[in-house]
């Protein structure tokens, strides 16, 4: 790490006057953002409409005192502390610092230069401050929080101009199974370049933490697999086993047509689990993970609407632990026992939708309406938008954050590809062997195909 090079070019080649005069611009209201990378507008678009971050803000606030998290998140921030321990002499050298923070952006841990730790302080950016973007805006730990790829921000890159001295680079430790953040590993320099080999350390330490992570959910999925087969031998209700994400590991053979998977199929690896695309048992799959993490013995029930059914269904919940850590729930259909969940954490309630979807042309932002939108398609790790505007990359970062946000605006994955409005299928084509195809509204006709798990989905959805 003694070579001080960029961690990346910046984007199109504009220096950091540019930059600057963009968030200028962005700071006074304007949506112009050319010479800034997309990743970044699309963070200083988040400080500016949705957390109303105060760009002047000086330095970082007190983090909250409550601690909500898991030993197993206990165990990511010991790994990732040690990591960070092992190179801080690298990073002192440079006249940088190794931070890790928790899930909320609040800082744990700090190592590394100690005139540079001394000039951080003034920011507060030091243990129990806290750097998430909602607080401090556009920054390495925080935005790391909010995408699943390490991050680089630099100079006018911040939100805050207070920071804009400051290089860093960030990355999150994420959930295997709920894809939630745990813990974030950042280097930062004041006024200096970033290590050439800061990309390639920060990437190298969170696929180690993935790894473990990894191995301990495929346990996870074992363990959800056999209580499964145990209560299987003393009940002939319809049974399924979820994780803490709502996503299916096993179901028998009504549970499995009732959820839309296949029967009897054991998803152990938490890749490869299904996901339902029923709002109201992932609402009540995670609200049951909650309350048996506060008291293992607990028990609940609430009702449903599943595939294929017109009248909601009764469903028993039950928590499935291993070595003292909850690892999903067992759902039991037609059950009413244990403790009623509440009406509005049980069943899916209506989010504010969002009133437009971001998407990126070249550099600048593009402020759609929904109804602009006829469908989205995952390319790789982008995901591309057909439009009334025409073909367009949006800000959300995978098609899995895409479907959640607009899952409740009229939008439904019809395919592990794509995701549509409903409002604009033009029109239906069954093929010979049964395959759906959905002709949109848009300036091509496109033909989106319906795999076969999202098939009753979509009749649902259309009455069909």
């Amino acid at each position: 790490m003694r070579n001080v090079h960029r961690l990346e070019p910046t984007s199109g080649g504009h220096g950091k006057g540019t930059v600057y005069a963009a968030w200028e611009r962005f700071v006074r209201g304007e949506d112009d953002v050319r010479g800034v990378r997309p990743e970044v507008a699309i963070s200083w678009h988040r400080c500016r409409e949705q957390y109303r971050v105060d760009p002047h803000l000086t330095a970082a606030p007190v983090a909250v005192a409550e601690v909500d998290h898991t030993l197993e998140h206990d165990v990511v921030f010991a790994e990732l502390g040690f990591r960070a321990a092992s190179v801080a002499h690298e990073v002192t050298n440079l006249g940088g610092i190794v931070t890790v923070t928790d899930a909320t952006g609040r800082i744990l841990a700090e190592w590394g230069d100690q005139g540079t730790r001394a000039i951080a302080a003034d920011s507060n950016l030091a243990p129990w401050f806290c750097w998430s973007e909602s607080a401090a805006g556009t920054n390495g730990m925080g935005t790391a929080l909010e995408a699943h790829a390490p991050v680089v921000i630099r100079g006018a890159e911040h939100w805050c101009e207070a920071f804009h001295n400051w290089a860093c680079a960030g990355v999150a430790v994420r959930d295997v199974v709920t894809r939630e953040p745990i813990a974030v590993l950042n280097i930062s320099c004041w006024r200096s370049q970033l290590p050439a080999s800061a990309g390639a350390w920060l990437a190298n330490a969170a696929t180690k933490s993935q790894c473990t992570l990894r191995r301990r959910a495929r346990d996870s999925g074992a363990e959800l697999v056999a209580a499964y087969n145990h209560a299987r031998s003393r009940s002939s209700a319809a049974l399924t086993a979820v994780d803490t994400a709502g996503k299916v590991v096993i179901a028998d053979d009504t549970a499995s047509v009732l959820l839309g998977v296949p029967a009897s199929t054991p998803a152990v690896d938490p890749t490869l689990r299904w996901n339902p695309r029923l709002p109201e048992l992932i609402g009540a799959a995670r609200y049951a993970s909650k309350q048996a993490t506060r008291n293992p013995e607990w028990v609940g029930s609430t009702q449903i609407f599943t595939h294929l059914a017109d009248e909601p269904t009764s469903i028993s919940i039950r928590p499935v632990f291993l070595s003292g850590h909850l690892v999903g729930n067992l759902v039991s259909f037609g059950a009413s026992d244990g403790e009623q969940l509440p009406q509005a954490e049980g069943t899916a309630h209506p989010r504010g939708q969002p009133r437009r979807v971001i998407a990126m042309r070249d550099n600048r932002m593009v402020l759609l309406r929904l109804s602009e939108v006829s469908f989205a398609e995952s390319e790789g790790n982008d995901v591309w938008l057909s439009t009334d505007q025409g073909r367009l990359r949006a800000a959300s970062q995978g098609l899995d954050k895409l479907d959640s946000e607009l899952a409740d605006a009229g939008f439904l994955r019809v395919h592990r590809q794509y995701v549509v409005n409903l409002s604009r299928i033009r029109e239906i084509e069954r093929r010979f062997k049964g395959e759906l195809f959905l002709v949109m509204d848009d300036q091509t006709n496109k033909m989106v195909p319906v795999s076969r798990r999202n098939a009753p989905a979509v009749r649902r959805a259309l009455d069909i």
